[in-house]
């Protein structure tokens, strides 16, 4: 099975917990994006992996058009719903691979993407094709959660979000994460950030799968006592539960004008 047939299967599966969970991912999802995006957030918009359509829905308030984008039939049938329910007519929905976008060069005047650049196989490539399909002067927001800079720490946490979920690839640390948007040839404006607090139960619910959650659990209990934070503060709160928190980056690049 290649990469994005693998993508395609988890997140059909989780279609239904994902579309759910993805409204609570970030409580400010509309605010912050329309920040971000600024006046570009009134022309053409793409929004790379849109997954349920929490991100299209919230821009497609200001935007001229939005499309919808994404590999997933079943998360794109999740962010037409999302979006028929809100009264929004002014997006397209379209499927495929983010590696090789099917829109011509200089299509759309902003670009976003949320959560998805560690389910990638090649970050680089998805990178360029932003970059490519983007106006000269147009802006990208892109958003992601990072790992430690430590190497043993992010190889953890890495190695227990693919046993959850095996279309994760690797979340990356925040300065190989900067530093691809500035290799792409965008140039980075802003960044911000924020720790989001999870709960171990909860976060494994999501991927909608039983047999992967009992051998995780022990796992990461097992890491927890041992003091094995893995860089994502994994711990075993005053009430016997699992957490832990995802460290989240917020960043608007822009392509410089021709």
């Amino acid at each position: 099975m290649d990469h994005l047939d693998r993508v395609k299967e988890e997140f059909t599966r989780q279609a239904d917990t994902f579309a759910v969970h993805a409204v609570k991912a970030d409580e400010k999802v509309e605010s912050r994006f329309q920040g971000a995006i600024g006046d570009a957030g009134k022309g053409v918009l793409l929004d790379v992996a849109c997954g349920p359509g929490v991100v299209t829905a919230a821009l497609a308030k200001n935007a001229a058009r939005i499309t919808a984008f994404d590999a997933t039939p079943a998360m794109l049938e999740k962010a037409r719903a999302r979006c028929e329910e809100a009264g929004l007519v002014n997006v397209e929905f379209r499927e495929g691979d983010a590696q090789a976008m099917p829109f011509a060069d200089a299509t759309f005047d902003g670009i976003v993407t949320r959560l998805a650049i560690h389910h990638f196989a090649e970050p680089a490539k998805v990178m360029s094709e932003m970059y490519r399909v983007l106006k000269p002067g147009g802006r990208a927001v892109i958003v992601d959660v990072i790992v430690s800079d430590n190497a043993e720490e992010a190889a953890l946490q890495n190695a227990i979000e693919i046993i959850r979920d095996p279309s994760h690839i690797r979340m990356l640390p925040e300065a190989e994460l900067f530093g691809g948007i500035k290799d792409a040839g965008f140039t980075i404006q802003d960044i911000s950030g924020w720790d989001k607090d999870r709960e171990f139960e909860e976060w494994c619910g999501i991927a909608n799968d039983p047999q992967r959650i009992g051998p995780l659990r022990t796992i990461a209990r097992t890491l927890a006592k041992d003091g094995r934070h893995a860089g994502f503060g994994l711990s075993v709160n005053d009430q016997d539960e699992l957490v832990f928190f995802h460290r989240w980056r917020l960043i608007v690049a822009d392509k410089p004008a021709a």
